[in-house]
């Protein structure tokens, strides 16, 4: 990288999926792996931000249907996205990444508030930074969070860790036997076929900034770093006209 270059700067967002290994509570093991799999895109320059889930814990739509109010489900599961927060922090720190937590709520003991010149100042000094709490509201999906933070502190792309698939697909290939993954994909394709690239809100937001997303697995070893370096790995869902893998 030259003097003039700007640095590649991009936001992961990682679902609660993800750091539950499909189950109730943190997996330490896949944990451990994303954290060792960012460090060394990183020590290359990359300018990561990271925003997590919370499904692993707490789904505030899933938690209404068993009787709680809405909005409390959903700043329960702002909560669980920081716990994701701490133990991806931890194990980033243990690779020797330094790294700083920023949450829509105030939590002083634990992480910083959310103040984008701020968390750009971290990610210039070459610290990971991550973000909970969503939004800090509810009716807010942490995929509507990615694309709004990626925004504010202009990242270049949208990276999707998804789990069990490698891509964005024209039908669930788990399902679907002849399914086709998409080498790119427009946003109003995704909205239209309602592929299950983010939400919609989130994917109207992406479009109408044209901010692209790449989709990519999580669990194949190596991918998270690829991905932050710029590979072209599983989907990019942009303003380019759909094309599928050949």
């Amino acid at each position: 990288m030259t003097g003039t270059d700007k640095p590649r700067r991009v936001l992961l967002k990682l679902s609660g999926e993800a750091f539950g290994g499909g189950a109730v509570g943190i997996d330490t093991k896949v944990v451990r792996r994303i954290a060792q799999e960012i460090v060394p895109a990183v020590r290359q320059g990359v300018q990561v931000a990271i925003v997590t889930g919370g499904g692993n814990f707490f789904r505030g739509a899933e938690l209404q249907q068993a009787g709680i109010d809405r909005s409390r489900g959903d700043y329960m599961g702002m909560l669980g996205t920081v716990m994701n927060c701490l133990a991806l922090q931890d194990f980033l720190e243990q690779e020797g990444q330094a790294t700083r937590v920023q949450t829509a709520i105030a939590m002083g003991q634990v992480a910083e508030p959310y103040i984008p010149l701020k968390a750009i100042r971290h990610l210039e000094k070459g610290r990971v930074v991550i973000f909970g709490a969503g939004a800090g509201m509810p009716y807010f999906s942490t995929d509507t969070v990615s694309i709004q933070r990626s925004l504010e502190i202009h990242c270049d792309e949208v990276l999707m860790g998804k789990n069990g698939v490698d891509g964005v697909y024209t039908a669930d290939p788990r399902k679907v036997e002849k399914a086709q993954r998409f080498a790119t994909l427009s946003y109003n394709r995704a909205l239209v076929d309602n592929l299950a690239v983010m939400d919609a809100s989130a994917l109207s937001m992406a479009r109408d900034n044209r901010k692209p997303i790449r989709v990519f697995g999580l669990e194949e070893p190596g991918n998270v770093t690829k991905a932050l370096l710029g590979e072209q790995l599983g989907t990019l869902v942009s303003t380019a006209q759909s094309t599928l893998v050949d």
